[in-house]
Parts: structure tokens; sequence; C-alpha cells
């Protein structure tokens, strides 16, 4: 298999850190941002750092923002895509870029600070593979929000068999060989924080505060949170099918007991009057069994997206090391991030 950073890397260095940054429409965050990370790999003795950010199809200005920063900075880079492919593509196409003994994957909106970096860069030189920051307290978010997303990390422990952490985001540091072994993994409906997990090696918590959004709104709708929820459970389990195995034998069962009711009446003598019982019956079978088409319908559609062989991504540009904007114009670039 052949990645981007095949392409245009030379190799990785040990003591270079790198540092991915998903953008999509974080405009009035972005210097605060760089201004604050830059601050803390400042403080990183004896490492070097590159930041590469990975502009997820943007239409405000932050492309702008971004050009504006890597024209003074040697050691920031851009990755465009062509389009909006998700967060989780998005992760995925600056960890193919990055070349750094370690990297860490981190949010632009400053709700995860990069002060906490600097404790994930002690903990990687202490022999850690992945240091994973959970999250102790999370300020300015809806009481609505907060309770859909500890459900949803507990429901999904519940149902893996992996040891996936719970209050845990994608803000994490990576080695290079839990890197390495991540751009082995190249399926379509990615859910890293749970391949992480299913990687292995030396794991970690450390625990912080998560921050209100400095600028902006949450890019994650309901249901955009729905959908990753779908996506982390059907990469990681097969409880669902199961669900929709044990309603059908369990409604197959309460039938064949109302049947067997059903002929004991008509043997006594005894019927039913009404259509209120037929109706309640046809329902709550239709129900049942769209259900579980639903469920098996999940799993089919990630089964296709996966057959299709499609690239996860496509680059549209890339700010190289000496700061020139390469487009993929004429490029067949797209065949580098196949599987």
């Amino acid at each position: 298999m052949v990645g981007l950073s095949d392409v245009v890397n030379d190799g990785t260095q040990d003591n270079l850190i790198s540092i991915v940054v998903p953008i999509y429409n974080e405009e009035d965050g972005i210097q605060a941002f760089y201004d604050r990370t830059k601050a803390v790999l400042a403080s990183l003795e004896g490492l070097s750092h590159e930041i590469i950010f990975v502009d997820d199809g943007s239409h405000d200005s932050s492309l702008q923002r971004l050009n504006d920063i890597t024209a003074c900075d040697p050691h920031v880079k851009i990755v465009k895509l062509s389009r909006n492919f998700g967060h989780q593509i998005a992760i995925t196409a600056g960890i193919d870029l990055a070349r750094g003994g370690a990297v860490v994957v981190i949010d632009a909106d400053l709700q995860d600070p990069p002060e906490v970096m600097s404790v994930f860069v002690d903990k990687w030189m202490r022999g850690y593979d992945v240091v994973y920051g959970v999250r102790e307290k999370r300020e300015g978010e809806s009481a609505m929000k907060l309770w859909t997303a500890s459900l949803f990390y507990r429901f999904l422990k519940s149902v893996v068999s992996l040891d996936i952490p719970v209050d845990v985001g994608d803000f994490r540091l990576m080695s290079r060989r839990v890197v390495n072994q991540l751009k082995e993994i190249r399926e379509r409906d990615r859910f890293i924080r749970g391949l992480v997990s299913w990687i292995g090696f030396n794991q970690i918590g450390v625990i912080y505060q998560r921050e209100s959004r400095y600028a902006g709104e949450t890019k994650f709708s309901y249901a955009k949170m729905l959908k990753f929820a779908l996506d982390g459970i059907t990469s990681f389990s097969s409880m669902p099918l199961r669900v929709a195995t044990i309603l059908g034998y369990g409604t197959s069962l309460v039938a064949l007991v109302y049947a067997c009711v059903v002929l004991i009446q008509k043997f006594m003598g005894v019927t039913v009057q009404g259509w209120a019982t037929i109706m309640m019956g046809i329902l709550f079978l239709g129900g049942i069994q769209l259900i579980c088409l639903g469920i098996i319908g999940e799993y089919i559609g990630r089964i296709f997206n996966e057959t299709k062989g499609r690239p996860l991504y496509i680059v549209e540009a890339v700010v190289n090391q000496d700061n020139s904007l390469q487009s993929t114009r004429g490029r067949n670039m797209t065949t580098v991030f196949r599987s």
C-alpha cells in the first residue's frame, strides 16, 4: 500500500513532533490556536516540530489565514482537500503526511488546550506509545450533548471487546510505530479512537479540563454525532446484529404462544371481536422487521463502501516545506491513497 507520505516525504525523524490539525471553517480561531501551540512547541527542548493543517473543504477564509501563517513559518504545512471529506478522514490525511517520531492530533477550536501536549510528550519520552486526553470536565457544552456523549462512550465500551477509554476524543499523541500501523488500516467508515485502541501497545490517559470553544460554533450536529456513533459501534461490534436475531426469535416465540392461545380459545368457543388486536400485532411485527432490516442495512452499507475501492480523500493542493503552493492538477494524486 502506498500513501501520500511515501510520495512527499523523505523519511521520518525521531526528534520531530508532528501536530495534525483538521480545519473546517475555523477562521476566527486559527491565529489564536497557532500562537498557543507555537508557545508550547518552543518550550520542548531538543525537539523540532511541524504543524500540518488539513483544510477539509472550508468555505470561509480559513485557507487564507493558514497561507498567511505558512508564509511566515517554514514549520507549517497545509493540505487542502478537494472537498469536505469529514473530520476522521481529514485527520487521516494529516497523519499520512506527518514525518515525526510522534504525532499529535488536536482540533483548532481550542477546546483541547495545546498546553496539555507538553504532558503528552513527557509521557511519550517515558516510553508510552499512545497518550490520550481524558476529559474531566467539559465547559461550554449543553446538558443534552454532555448526556448523549456520556451515554455513547459507556454504551460503546459495554458492547465492544476492546478497551476503548470513556470520555476520550481524538486529542492524543501517537508514537511512530502506532502511526505506521494506523496508516496500514484504510477502512472508510473510520473511528480513529477505536482503531488506535485496537492497535494496542503501551497506552495511558492524561486527565485535563476541556474548555469552551474559542470562536464559532461546533461543526458536530446531532445528525453527525449519530452517524459517528453508528460508525463506532458497527466498526467494532456485531452486537446490533445479535440484537436483531434475538428480536426475531423473541417475536417468533411470542407469535407462537399467541397462536396457541387463539387455538385454545377457538376450541373453547371463545372468539375475540374487533380489529384492534390484529392491527396492534401487524404494527408490532412490522416495526420489528423494519428495525432488523435497518440494522442489517447499516452493515451492508459499510460493506458496499469498502468494496467500491475509492480513495479515502483527494488532495487539491499542498503547501510544501518550501512554502510553495503546489496544485495537484494534472497529476494522478488519487492513486497514492488507495489501500
